[in-house]
């Protein structure tokens, strides 16, 4: 996405809400000490979070978030990129998560015909420039259908890298609207035992070796030992897709220690 994108959309509060920073901490101190399921449910009726939407992509981890919502309010927005780069086991997952969970309310988001033309007519983007890639195909059409909603729920955790070590339940996105981290302090084992509990399907290529899984050429298999995430764009200096904002400032390559 570039810089000045977010800038442009505009800071006012979609339905007139107080400024966001406020409501981050006043959210943040109200339930600080709430467990994940808490978080969510609560996220999905207070007056201080407002119109509220589930990014998803449908990947490793992602139905346990969707599980949650499901319980809760199965007519809750979920918005789901699709890269069109995406693998077919995704695609084949999402639907059955779909199916299954009975979520009524699936918004599937693209980048429009005519940006792909303009900007990846032959679909090798990602080669040259995979910045430039995630900003066309997933930044820009997920902040593009965030629009009209005061906040959207991720399924970040603190566990997952440096950018994310000090993640909180609440954050403030560019003081536009609110993101909801309810797994901000779930570990990869807590996730595994409530997909086992609740038995919940499993994303196929998990069982591959894709605890991570992304657009297909930027997502390779995993070795034993190495970081859940090492099959992201790999060989690059590059971490994050871009959809994420730390300190105000977008996020696709490491983050120092503070």
């Amino acid at each position: 996405m570039r810089p000045d994108f977010i800038a442009q959309t505009g800071a006012e509060p979609v339905n007139g809400l107080s400024p966001v920073a406020g409501r981050v901490a006043e959210l943040n101190a109200r339930y600080r000490h709430h467990s994940a399921t808490d978080v969510l449910h609560h996220a999905m009726t207070d007056p201080q979070v407002g119109r509220l939407a589930l990014v998803s992509s449908f990947g490793a981890e992602s139905v346990v978030l969707l599980h949650m919502v499901a319980i809760k309010n199965r007519n809750l927005p979920v918005l789901f990129i699709d890269t069109e780069m995406l693998f077919a086991e995704t695609l084949a997952y999402q639907m059955e998560l779909t199916e299954r969970l009975r979520l009524t309310n699936v918004q599937v988001i693209r980048a429009s015909r005519e940006a792909v033309f303009e900007r990846d007519n032959e679909g090798l983007l990602h080669q040259s420039d995979p910045d430039a890639c995630c900003a066309l195909r997933k930044t820009e059409p997920l902040q593009n259908a965030l629009l009209g909603y005061d906040a959207w729920i991720t399924g970040r955790k603190r566990y997952q890298g440096k950018s994310r070590a000090a993640l909180e339940f609440f954050e403030n996105e560019g003081d536009i609207r609110i993101k909801v981290n309810p797994l901000a302090h779930w570990t990869s084992e807590d996730l595994q035992d409530y997909i086992a509990e609740n038995r919940l399907p499993r994303h196929p290529l998990v069982a591959k070796g894709y605890p991570s899984i992304g657009c297909a050429p930027c997502t390779t298999r995993v070795n034993d030992g190495e970081d859940p995430r090492a099959g992201r764009w790999r060989n690059l200096e590059k971490e994050e897709c871009g959809i994420h904002f730390v300190d105000g400032k977008l996020v696709r390559g490491p983050v120092a220690a503070a």
